[in-house]
């Protein structure tokens, strides 16, 4: 895994000579035939007919002389995600055709994210694997795609993350790899472990205890370039392996558990991607780097252990662990009172039934900043959606011996109760959001492929790379 990943982009000129890429509105007759010229006939004949996503190469003298893409308006970067499936390799010169400057820009912006999101691949094989320094590449002015380029990296770099097998991304590995990726980007790190961390991290340490690989907190501070830049404190669960502890997953639910530390891998993606841009903020990031497993020296069912925060909370689960890994670090992050706390984490099943994989559950107490992500969103065309923090439940995840049990106790509503056993460790007052995320494409589709994901980076970026 590399911190400067490729991308498939070459600047115009220097990738020898490229072949014409035709971009055309769906529906757009017009141009569609102009471009097809005398073949039109023929590829009609073999089912072309200009629809959103359909892709045909054009004829030359001497083999393909170029290729026509149709693209919806409105979708986004994703449906340019089916590109480097369908061109062959070699050097590809975009065309928009039939738009003005803003819109050419536009669309090219959104192709080069969408292109290089659907180009990823990630293989550990010896021999044989895609090499993703051939293949097809698109010639793009270095003036153009600044954003998507910065967008794609920090995607690739999350996706790495989440796609390493446990047995080489353990808190350690994890630890390591954010430490490398924050210092590069001029931040001061420092990594918390041992003694240091069961002292500040009490609850955290107990999630950690019953594996051989011990827990690490990564911290990291970088300051804005002004005085008055706005404070993020961004803190995220990097649970490397979740077995459930000693109330263990079944096989079938433990498969896919070396992406339980997603949350990790989206705000370390979300650092970079606003480093990266030069965004005036001062920034904060808190990931929590640890392992769930079963042993003699694991947490166990009816512990009760001693927060950061001072609250004691009753272990009703131990695959409950990923709350018990937060409530540690918002506590602390809290405490510099930034102008935002962000979290993420794969913490509920609960939010993929009542939302399915592709859209991350949003939670505030501050409606604002819930309005600005969720616009954010939409503007990205990477979607969350709200869930609320409904108070009337906050009693479920009561505890007769302690101050509350980290399982609620009612088997309903299992992503508002995690939100709400959040939010006791969040300050009255402190502006807060958590992102409850799957992580994971179960399916190969365009600008997604099968694996490890970084949903909502873009909705994250826009938000916090403008005024918030």
């Amino acid at each position: 895994m590399s911190d400067a990943p490729f991308l498939p982009l070459c600047t115009s000129g220097d990738g020898g000579v490229a072949l014409p890429l035709h971009l055309v509105k769906a529906g757009d007759e017009a141009t569609l035939a102009h471009l097809l010229g005398e073949h039109e006939a023929f590829l009609r004949q073999q089912g072309f007919e200009g629809c959103a996503g359909q892709f045909t190469f054009l004829p030359g003298g001497s083999g393909v002389a170029g290729a026509v893409f149709c693209v919806e308006e409105g979708r986004g970067p994703m449906p340019y995600g089916a590109l480097p499936a369908h061109l062959k390799e070699g050097y590809w010169q975009p065309q928009p055709e039939g738009q003005e400057d803003a819109a050419h820009d536009a669309m090219l912006e959104e192709l080069v994210l969408g292109f290089c999101l659907g180009a990823y691949d990630y293989s550990l094989k010896h021999e044989g694997g895609k090499d993703q320094k051939t293949g097809p590449k698109l010639c793009i002015p270095a003036s153009l795609g600044r954003e998507a380029r910065i967008l794609a990296r920090a995607a690739w770099l999350g996706r790495d993350l989440i796609n390493m097998p446990a047995n080489l991304m353990g808190p350690a590995e994890l630890a390591t790899a954010a430490r490398r990726m924050l210092e590069e980007r001029k931040v001061a790190v420092e990594l918390v472990e041992g003694e240091a961390l069961e002292k500040a991290y009490p609850c955290l340490a107990a999630v950690g205890a019953g594996s051989d690989r011990p827990a690490v907190v990564v911290i990291g501070r970088r300051d804005g370039r002004s005085k008055d830049a706005p404070r993020l404190s961004l803190v995220g669960k990097g649970v490397c392996f979740d077995t459930g502890g000693y109330d263990i997953k079944p096989g079938s639910s433990m498969a896919k558990m070396k992406k339980d530390m997603g949350g990790a891998a989206l705000m370390l993606a979300l650092a970079c991607a606003l480093l990266d841009a030069g965004t005036d903020i001062a920034l904060e990031i808190r990931l929590g780097c640890v392992e769930n497993s079963v042993s003699g020296h694991a947490m166990r069912p009816g512990d009760v252990l001693t927060t950061r925060r001072g609250l004691r909370v009753e272990v009703g689960n131990t695959d409950a662990e990923g709350r018990l890994v937060l409530a540690d670090l918002l506590a602390e992050a809290a405490e510099s009172q930034p102008d935002v706390l962000l979290d993420a984490a794969t913490l509920t099943g609960a939010a993929r039934v009542a939302l399915g994989p592709d859209l991350p559950a949003l939670f505030s107490n501050d409606e604002e900043l819930a309005d600005h992500i969720l616009a954010s969103g939409r503007e990205a065309h990477d979607p969350l959606w709200q869930l609320p923090l409904w108070a009337d439940y906050d009693g479920w995840m009561d505890s007769s011996i302690a101050d509350c049990n980290n399982l609620s106790s009612r088997p309903m509503a299992g992503a508002i109760t995690a939100a709400l056993f959040l939010q006791r460790f969040v300050p009255e007052g402190q502006r807060w959001a958590h992102v409850d995320t799957y992580a994971w494409n179960d399916t190969a589709r365009p600008g997604r492929p099968a694996g490890g994901e970084v949903l909502a980076l873009r909705a994250l970026f826009r938000a916090f790379s403008e005024s918030f």
